[in-house]
């Protein structure tokens, strides 16, 4: 395991927010489309888009971020989803309150929902998924 003030942990966390970014630009198409070509409930796009996003960030960070060579992909793979699956709920959750209780903009909400979720995703994975 990596200890917090590496520049090994560092160089991670960036390298997973580049693949986050690739996830963030997956998550809006496919919420985008979802909520606004397939008319499909925004909340429910929502969550297909994280987790069609979710499963994409596992691939990468598998091979690029964490260099994985794990041989349990079918575990290792299940509490990357898990983790990201609990992030769902939080980002769903701060999307709920900003959208219907403070009446924002729902990208711009999904925008900052993504921002909080990247956080716990990264540690969580860090020290459990691929720890």
């Amino acid at each position: 395991m990596f200890d917090l003030i590496t520049g090994e942990f560092i160089w991670k966390f960036i390298k997973f927010g580049i693949v986050g970014f690739s996830g963030l630009i997956v998550d809006f198409g496919i919420t985008y489309i979802c909520k606004e070509k397939i008319r499909i409930q925004k909340y429910i796009s929502n969550a297909i888009g994280f987790i069609v996003a979710a499963s994409t960030n596992y691939i990468l960070n598998r091979i690029w971020t964490f260099q994985s060579h794990n041989p349990q992909i079918a575990l290792e793979y299940s509490q990357f989803l898990i983790i990201s699956l609990i992030g769902l709920g939080i980002n769903t959750l701060i999307l709920w309150l900003i959208v219907s209780k403070l009446k924002k903009n729902f990208y711009l909400s999904k925008l900052f929902a993504i921002a909080v979720v990247t956080i716990w995703n990264f540690l969580a994975n860090a020290f459990i998924t691929f720890g």
